[in-house]
């Protein structure tokens, strides 16, 4: 089985943060989004993987490189425009030849993992024997399986109808009228059978070849389509809250370590991980949290559910349920809460008369004064 990681999508619910960096590159708890995918496909023993990459090629590049920090192999796939994720498929298919594949949102978050949803696809393949197009009923192998997962609000979702049987009898996106509350999660497993339907659908009305009218073609020529519930949390990292979310759920999952320098007036308290040259000079930190290489906090107070990456300064300043990015500076702020800071950000009070909120901010910002 391979993989294929989609990674080229521009971002826009997460700007101004992806106006310079790939959206699967934000941090969670000082990792980047898209490493926690590659480490779950290897865990469930994918080796191959394919990531679909546009105009942050460069930067996902760097970072993952020839993907042996994580012992798998990758090949880059450029995509030209977002075109849809069935497009990625279509671009992909002499790298994914005639074998099984995981296709995974490079911006998800699954607490599950990905082992058992791929154990399970091999088993039931296996079991029907691989039969060809020919074989009926239960007995034939189905050709894909999808991750779903029970939501609120169906509504805002892809969502699938399930018959009785556990087949996939119908998909559709975003329905006023939802036929179930089971919404698609960004995970899939194919066989080859997905290369003619990609090739078969036609763009949707926004212009994209969409992953979900292929599975219905797929369903629509008689092909089986089977279905998984996910157990767990599921996050799609997209936006801001959602982010902050998953970084609260992951740090609640850490082993503290402390590596860096804890002076003899600071404290570090419950599960937090200071990395190794980081500096804690009269200050306090509370987990669960992390705090980056290089980063010095003087006179502060970091709270729970903080991830502070590195070569960062927090000076006589008070920030907690915060991802803060690399190299960003935030002096005499009294409290900071439920924010995102990307790189290089400075957030200070200048002290000049007349007091006032002065701003300097780029395209698609956002500013909750207190």
């Amino acid at each position: 089985m391979r993989g294929l990681i989609l990674s080229g999508g521009a971002g826009t619910r997460l700007r101004p943060i992806t106006h310079t960096s790939a959206k699967q590159l934000v941090p969670i708890a000082n990792k980047p989004i898209l490493f926690y995918g590659i480490e779950d496909m290897a865990e469930a023993g994918i080796t191959e993987i394919g990531i679909v990459v546009g105009d942050t090629r460069d930067e996902i590049m760097a970072a993952v490189g020839d993907g042996s920090q994580f012992g798998v192999t990758v090949t880059y796939l450029p995509q030209d425009a977002p075109r849809g994720l069935a497009h990625c498929v279509l671009i992909a298919q002499d790298f994914l030849g005639d074998e099984d594949f995981v296709m995974y949102l490079g911006d998800n978050m699954l607490e599950a993992g990905l082992t058992g949803f791929v154990q399970n696809f091999e088993a039931e393949r296996a079991e029907a024997g691989r039969l060809p197009l020919g074989g009926v009923g239960s007995d034939r192998a189905a050709v894909a399986r999808i991750l779903l997962k029970e939501v609120d609000n169906p509504k805002a979702f892809g969502v699938a109808e399930v018959g009785a049987d556990g087949e996939v009898v119908h998909l559709v996106e975003k329905p006023e009228v939802p036929p179930s509350n089971l919404a698609l999660v960004g995970v899939y497993l194919f066989d080859q059978h997905i290369h003619e339907a990609v090739r078969a659908i036609a763009p949707s009305p926004r212009g994209e070849l969409e992953i979900t009218d292929a599975i219905q073609w797929l369903i629509d020529q008689g092909q089986r389509v089977r279905h998984e519930v996910l157990q767990g949390w599921w996050i799609d990292t997209g936006k801001k809250d959602p982010l902050l979310e998953c970084n609260r759920l992951v740090l609640d999952t850490i082993v503290g370590s402390v590596a860096g320098d804890v002076d003899e007036h600071s404290s570090v308290e419950g599960r937090v991980i200071i990395e190794a040259g980081a500096r804690l000079e009269r200050s306090r930190v509370r987990g669960p949290a992390v705090i980056g290489a290089g980063t010095v906090l003087r006179d502060s107070y970091v709270g729970p559910y903080s991830s502070i990456a590195a070569d960062c300064e927090i000076v006589d300043s008070e920030i907690e349920n915060s991802v803060v990015l690399q190299a960003s500076r935030i002096v005499g702020i009294a409290r900071l809460a439920d924010s995102l800071l990307g790189r290089n950000t400075e957030v200070f009070r200048s002290g000049h008369r007349p007091r006032a909120t002065r701003l300097m901010l780029g395209d698609h910002s956002l500013v909750d004064l207190e």
